[in-house]
């Protein structure tokens, strides 16, 4: 099992120091893409020493994987808001444009995704699964019940569908009618189940 963070910051100073390595990693990402992307670049603009960034992430794959995670939570939480806001099938736009439009360019997002996924086996996208339907528990009326396998079609088909498009760049996919196809798949879906 790989190894994401290697001190977990327990004082605001530490994270702090955390913070800021990962705000510099995301900015350095932003402005220059992955190839020069290394850990001196990243503490040098985060301001702290190497030794200070390896006492939080063992090297670049553990950096980009907690700004992957960072961004799963935050889309994770957007998306609960949606639900939580309306539940509808009115709804489904949205969230399928919330899971588009990361606001990163095409190559920090396969970054981002490609860390992701080679660290689902820690967690990933079930453990983002989980804490999605446990923060919409009791707080969103679907008008439907989700069995466990209907909550999976419902979480996982967008996303990985969306990490299928993102990691063939060839097929030249144009996002406006990707978006499309995604909010019609994930409307018949949810009317099939309204409908049981």
């Amino acid at each position: 099992m790989a190894e994401r963070q290697r001190r977990s910051p327990r004082q605001a100073r530490a994270e702090a120091t955390v913070d800021a390595i990962l705000q510099a990693a995301l900015q350095l990402l932003r402005t220059e893409g992955g190839a020069r992307f290394n850990t001196n670049r990243i503490a040098e603009a985060a301001g702290v020493s190497i030794g200070t960034l390896y006492q939080y992430f063992s090297g670049r794959p553990a950096i980009l994987a907690a700004l992957a995670e960072r961004q799963a939570v935050e889309i994770r939480q957007r998306i609960a808001d949606l639900v939580i806001a309306d539940p509808s099938l009115s709804a489904i736009r949205a969230i399928v444009r919330v899971l588009m439009t990361s606001g990163e360019r095409p190559e920090v997002q396969r970054l981002l995704t490609d860390a992701q996924a080679e660290h689902a086996g820690e967690g990933g996208l079930a453990a983002h699964h989980l804490a999605f339907l446990s923060t919409i528990e009791g707080r969103a009326q679907l008008g439907v019940e989700l069995t466990p396998e209907s909550a999976f079609i419902l979480t996982h088909a967008p996303i990985s569908l969306l990490r299928a498009a993102a990691a063939e760049p060839a097929l030249g996919l144009e996002p406006q009618a990707l978006e499309d196809e995604l909010v019609r798949l994930m409307e018949a879906y949810a009317t099939a189940l309204a409908g049981r």
